[in-house]
């Protein structure tokens, strides 16, 4: 069976005490379902605001954190379920170079970029352009043109963000991108925050995890990549083979916030990235993508009331974030995350989900 809510008018949204009313816009809240599995989306941002899933008993629970009201993802600064972009992850110094040309853009953490600026693609309103509840595979696709000097950025990009339910609890999610006529750089990411036990059920120390990457990018005291590629070994960085999310946690300032350069024998190839497993509900979940990189973030700074009141704490839940390396810009030793006129990015994630 496949539902769906279609576009909700301002007025509905007032009336359920979702108060996200910007101007005349529309702002829609949406449900697919699959089989087993059921997801919720806002075009606000292009969120995914909730993933329910059975445990091995049976019971259903929502795995993503989040809010119960529009209003809460407007005002929200931890990017739950977010669509962030132009570029996701951290600009150095808010500024680059292309072309001859350097672009200031627009700080939000400190002197640097986090997540496409103050007004990035996870704080605008997305066009609804195709819904399918009932297509096979049901799905919803989002799209918006940022135009040139969004927070700083050079030309106009177009971009969709498609999420589809696939047989057997798979979760297709698609983000593109096409440049106009500047060339530009594009990286996008999606942030859901994950606890497979159940977005109120505590920390994911317990969670078992396997990162296919036997390197990592070092970072300085502001989070920024130096743009050395280290090896994971004899680290507390290395998941190449399974262990507990808090077996090795203490030995970091406060947690995981790195990315991995992820292995794979075919660049720009679907390869698989990780592999989480919750022993207590017995979810498991993995993650494919085309990216070269995925950020591995255990909410290190959590203290936010979220769904039905819960108050989220440090390590609530695990981002696990597709990507290009973080300050690719200002690092020509990374692959570049430049799209030219003309050319498109295409950024896919498969995550699947079973029980063990």
């Amino acid at each position: 069976m496949t539902t769906f809510f279609g576009l909700v008018w301002c007025s509905i949204l007032l009336a359920f005490g979702m108060n996200g009313c910007l101007a005349d816009e529309k702002i829609g809240i949406y449900e697919l379902k699959n089989g087993n599995i059921s997801i919720k989306l806002t075009n606000y941002g292009a969120h995914l605001i909730s993933v329910y899933l059975p445990d091995r008993n049976g019971k259903v629970d929502d795995v993503i954190l989040g809010y119960d009201t529009v209003q809460e993802y407007m005002n929200d600064k931890s990017y739950f379920g977010a669509t962030v972009g132009r570029v996701a992850n951290r600009i150095g110094g808010a500024q680059f170079t292309l072309n001859g040309t350097t672009y200031k853009l627009a700080p939000n953490e400190g002197k640097n970029m986090l997540h496409g600026g103050p007004k990035g693609l996870s704080k605008v309103i997305w066009k609804a352009k195709k819904i399918k509840a009932d297509g096979h595979p049901p799905h919803m696709t989002f799209t918006y043109r940022s135009i040139n000097g969004d927070q700083g950025f050079p030309g106009n990009l177009r971009v969709t963000v498609s999420y589809a339910l696939l047989e057997n609890n798979q979760l297709s999610i698609t983000m593109k991108a096409k440049a106009e006529n500047i060339s530009t750089p594009v990286n996008l990411a999606n942030h859901a925050y994950w606890n497979l036990a159940g977005q109120s059920s505590g920390d994911i120390l317990s969670h078992q995890l396997q990162l296919f990457a036997s390197r990592y990018t070092p970072v300085d005291a502001s989070l920024i990549p130096t743009g050395k590629i280290t090896s994971v070994k004899g680290t507390p960085y290395d998941f190449l083979t399974t262990a507990t999310i808090g077996s090795r946690i203490n030995q970091l300032p406060g947690g995981y916030d790195i990315n991995y350069a992820l292995d794979a024998s075919l660049y720009n190839k679907m390869r698989k990235a990780a592999v989480v497993h919750d022993k207590k509900s017995g979810r498991v979940m993995e993650l494919y993508t085309n990216q070269v990189g995925v950020q591995f973030y255990t909410s290190n700074t959590l203290e936010q009331k979220g769904k039905g009141g819960f108050v989220y704490k440090p390590h609530a839940a695990l981002c696990l974030e597709t990507q290009g390396y973080p300050n690719a810009v200002n690092q020509p030793n990374f692959p570049s995350v430049i799209v030219n006129p003309g050319k498109s990015y295409k950024h896919y994630m498969l995550i699947k989900f079973s029980i063990a």
